[in-house]
């Protein structure tokens, strides 16, 4: 089938972008026009007709790419229209109209693309996260990706176990034959260097898929703090509501926020107190169990009212930052008990050092986590596959020492299929629906 869809974004728009690709994509092309088709990889003015009345829909810009030098591999083709819902629907209904022709499911367009060999699954991934990146450093990691280079790391371990496999089906191919001691020297230094470099791969905090997901934090801090004012600053919006009321906040509020070039996601969560109220000690249980899963927590209290004890004082480790707020009533008059501690004064009510404190959760997240070297992991299969890996390469040690080499060798070969499937490099059929999905219609 011939598929096609709207690759630009919905809505209003100064110029939309309808894609074509497929074995009719140059019949679509000769219809719309009434002409001959035009020169490949050519912006060419042209107008638009209905195909059965022939009426005008637009004037725009077409450009063919015929197969295989284009994003699909196959025929495709791009028409520039004016950014009008009017225009593209009826673009849309006059190309429905031609044999074989349908609307483009989800990443289809992509989807062909890695089916004709034109990318491969990391790159497909990252298109899709470059896609739906919202901030610089999640723009910056797709682009890492698309470059290819984890691509390359995978291949190139599983290049050298099929090397090292080929060495161990010549063993049991000629059993009576014994394979030189520098070559299964070679075998075990080679299996056991790539272990050690996925290992080292794997041991990234998961920082990858904190950056595509977002990094958590979690304010918490006693009641009437200001944690629900200071979620709605970083929000730039009202998220929570603000009440005098004590324990006004039962329950934990998330939001997915771009602070100042990081993807976060920060929870409001219940003022911790001592309370008899059943609902209300749910959410002081809640804001424990966020703060302790959370990569950073804002410890916020009331600079007039300290209560810094028990567990208030145990959340203040090396992954909080300690929030005081309400400078405003202080009359420069701090608490001894705070002086002791690292902290940042802060006054939700005046603007006062908010700069300072996003500065500070910069650096934070910054000195935790992105002072690592390049990432190559960035979704969750992709570290279950080096884990099975890892599993498979150890398995192979075993069996290879004590010279059971078709066990091994049957080792060595799911080791090479989990890199394999990391790329694409064999049959991923039953995760390609998962992946594909999330893109939108018409990438």
């Amino acid at each position: 089938m011939t598929i096609y869809a709207l690759s630009s974004g919905p809505g209003i728009s100064g110029v939309a972008v309808v894609r074509v690709s497929g074995k009719e994509t140059a019949e679509v092309v000769k219809k719309l026009t009434g002409e001959e088709l035009p020169s490949p990889r050519v912006a060419t003015l042209k107008k638009f007709n209905k195909i059965d009345t022939n009426e005008l829909i637009d004037e725009g810009v077409i450009i063919w790419f015929p197969g295989p030098n284009s994003y699909t591999g196959e025929d495709l083709a791009e028409f520039h229209v004016h950014g009008s819902r009017a225009v593209v629907s009826a673009l849309h209904s006059s190309i429905s109209k031609i044999k074989n022709c349908r609307l483009a499911e989800p990443g289809e367009f992509t989807k062909i693309a890695f089916q004709n060999g034109k990318i491969n699954l990391l790159k497909a991934e990252s298109i899709a996260d470059l896609v739906s990146s919202e901030t610089e450093i999640q723009r910056k990691q797709a682009i890492k990706i698309m470059s290819g280079k984890s691509s390359d790391q995978f291949n190139s371990w599983r290049e050298k176990l099929l090397k090292i496999l080929s060495h161990i089906e010549a063993k049991i191919d000629f059993p009576d034959e014994d394979l030189p001691k520098d070559i299964l020297s070679e075998i075990q230094k080679t299996s056991d260097q790539i272990s050690s470099e996925i290992k080292k791969i794997l041991d990234d905090q998961k920082v990858g898929e904190r950056i595509r997901e977002g990094f958590k934090i979690a304010i918490v801090g006693p009641i009437n703090a200001g944690k629900s004012s200071l979620l709605n600053y970083l929000s730039k919006r009202d998220v929570a509501i603000v009440s005098e009321i004590a324990g006004t906040t039962r329950d934990v509020i998330e939001t997915h926020l771009n602070l100042d070039g990081y993807p976060v996601v920060v929870s409001d969560t219940a003022g911790i107190r001592d309370s008899k109220n059943e609902i209300e000690k749910k959410g002081i249980k809640l804001a424990l169990n966020r703060a302790e899963d959370a990569d950073l927590k804002l410890v916020i209290i009331d600079a007039k009212n300290v209560d810094f004890t028990g567990v208030l004082k145990d959340l203040v480790d090396e992954n909080a930052i300690l929030v005081v707020n309400k400078s405003d009533l202080l009359n420069g008059k701090l608490n001894e008990k705070l002086k002791k501690h690292d902290h940042i004064l802060i006054s939700i009510k005046n603007n006062s050092n908010l700069d300072k404190l996003i500065l500070k959760i910069k650096s934070k997240l910054e000195n935790k986590f992105l002072s690592h070297g390049d990432i190559l992991i960035t979704r969750e299969r992709h570290r279950q596959h080096l884990e099975q890996c890892i599993n498979h390469l150890q398995n192979f040690k075993s069996k290879n020492g004590s010279e059971e080499f078709d066990k091994a060798a049957e080792d060595l070969r799911l080791a090479t299929r989990h890199l394999g499937m990391i790329v694409g490099k064999v049959d991923v059929e039953e995760i390609l629906g998962s992946i594909f999905n999330d893109f939108c219609i018409g990438k």
